[in-house]
């Protein structure tokens, strides 16, 4: 058995280290080279997930592989406005990621009280079964040595009922732009890497990983094995980004 990481082929057990290692390189200038890499779109889609999730008070949401927290201050935010809105306790918000300095990135930033940080892995969660309202993982799936692990540990700490969110790069649907598609990412993105977070390398990786990734109907198909129903997709820019949803059952 073996896990991808980028185009190769790697033991599954080293797999977290060496995506560890990745983004420890990367951690001080991730944000920026999200905002460079799709001009700024990254917030779109992030701010469509979240509110897509539809945080509301007093529900606990996990936010795994969520790095500097991006993710979270957008989901504490809706949250804190339904509970203006509607009364009750705040939402808590659990942001666990694997790589530490991306934990500190974000710690360094600033968050609301709403928010907690954690290290820990998307396919082994310290967190207690059936416990959590929502959750959700952005950009971060393809990045676990087994994904269809990390379905059964997301549907593990849901509630019955609760739902499920990916937001992640995908398959561009159409011939021509996937080809336009293919020309930028292996030949400006890391270029950019190398140029902004001084790691061609790095971005190369994450060109790669996408590649390997299952498309938006294998991951579908995946997410149903995992025991999540009404599993549907939301494709932004052309297929290049989906969000996938689902219930726990």
């Amino acid at each position: 058995m073996s896990a991808p990481f980028g185009f190769r082929d790697v033991d599954p057990a080293e797999k977290p280290r060496l995506v560890r290692e990745v983004f420890d390189r990367v951690a001080r200038r991730y944000d920026l080279m999200n905002d460079l890499m799709s001009l700024g779109a990254h917030r779109l889609w992030k701010d469509a997930a979240a509110a897509r999730l539809n945080p509301q008070p007093g529900e606990t949401i996990v936010d795994c592989a969520g790095g500097t927290g991006d993710l979270a201050r957008r989901l504490a935010h809706l949250a804190n406005a339904a509970t203006r809105r509607r009364g009750g306790d705040p939402a808590r918000i659990v942001v666990i990621d694997y790589n530490a300095e991306m934990i500190e990135a974000g710690r360094r930033r600033g968050a609301a009280p709403e928010i907690s940080w954690a290290v820990g892995d998307a396919q082994r969660l310290p967190l207690p079964s059936a416990g959590a309202d929502a959750y959700l993982i952005g950009f971060g799936l393809r990045n676990v040595a087994d994904i269809a692990a990390a379905l059964d540990e997301a549907r593990r700490v849901l509630r019955p009922g609760g739902r499920f969110l990916c937001l992640e790069f995908s398959r561009v649907e159409a011939a021509m732009l996937r080809r336009l598609y293919d020309a930028y990412s292996f030949r400006l993105i890391p270029r950019l890497g190398a140029r902004v977070a001084g790691d061609a390398e790095a971005y190369r990786y994450l060109v790669e990983s996408i590649r390997r990734f299952p498309d938006q109907q294998r991951l579908a198909a995946m997410m149903g094995e995992a025991g999540f129903s009404r599993v549907s997709v939301t494709n932004f820019a052309a297929g290049a980004v989906a969000l996938h949803q689902g219930w726990a059952i």
